[in-house]
């Protein structure tokens, strides 16, 4: 029987984990963290998250390009020979998913539309390169525009629809099948 008056090693180096992460954290303090209640985390749970905030605050914002030794640069997406053009998108979107970004709703495009997508948006975009083992960029290939339209037509539910017609009180686009069904690399979970 273990007397729950004295920690155990794993509970007292939680807590000095704890008291660390705090530490690194207080120059980066803010509400984002004051407004956890960690009184119902476990003390693992809790540092996670704090571990986590640090990476976040750590990390350098960078050209996701830049996130790979070499850099990632395919050809321009008009250099590429129509029968090169499907293995190049994979070997890219793979490389992708190696530095834990996913691709989503893609369905919709053609193999040289999703290929420009990454190229003209994907790779350029800066973006907070956080090495945390359960971390990914979902990358929202749906909305590259800004405009819903995209997503109401062939992802979301019908539920989804008819809550966006009845918030924004605008007619829905027809509803259809994306016509380029892949079977991309997904986030485990």
């Amino acid at each position: 029987m273990v007397d729950s008056r004295h920690p155990t090693s794993d509970e007292v180096e939680e807590l000095l984990r704890n008291a660390q992460l705090r530490d690194e954290l207080e120059p980066f303090y803010d509400e984002s963290i004051s407004r956890v209640d960690v009184r119902h985390l476990s003390l693992s749970v809790e540092n996670e998250f704090l571990a986590s905030m640090l990476a976040w605050e750590r990390a350098p914002v960078l050209p996701i390009y830049r996130w790979f030794d070499p850099e990632l640069r395919p050809p321009k997406p008009a250099a590429l020979a129509p029968d090169d053009l499907h293995k190049i998108l994979w070997d890219v979107i793979e490389q992708l998913y190696e530095k834990q970004i996913v691709l989503d709703f893609t369905d919709h495009l053609s193999d040289l539309e999703l290929y420009c997508v990454i190229y003209r948006d994907i790779l350029p975009a800066r973006e907070k390169k956080i090495e945390l083992s359960g971390n990914y960029l979902h990358w929202d290939c749906s909305h590259a525009g800004g405009d819903p339209e995209v997503w109401l037509r062939y992802y979301a539910t019908d539920e989804e629809r008819e809550q966006w017609a009845e918030t924004y009180r605008q007619p829905l686009p027809p509803k259809l099948s994306p016509r380029y069904l892949r079977d991309l690399p997904r986030n485990p979970f």
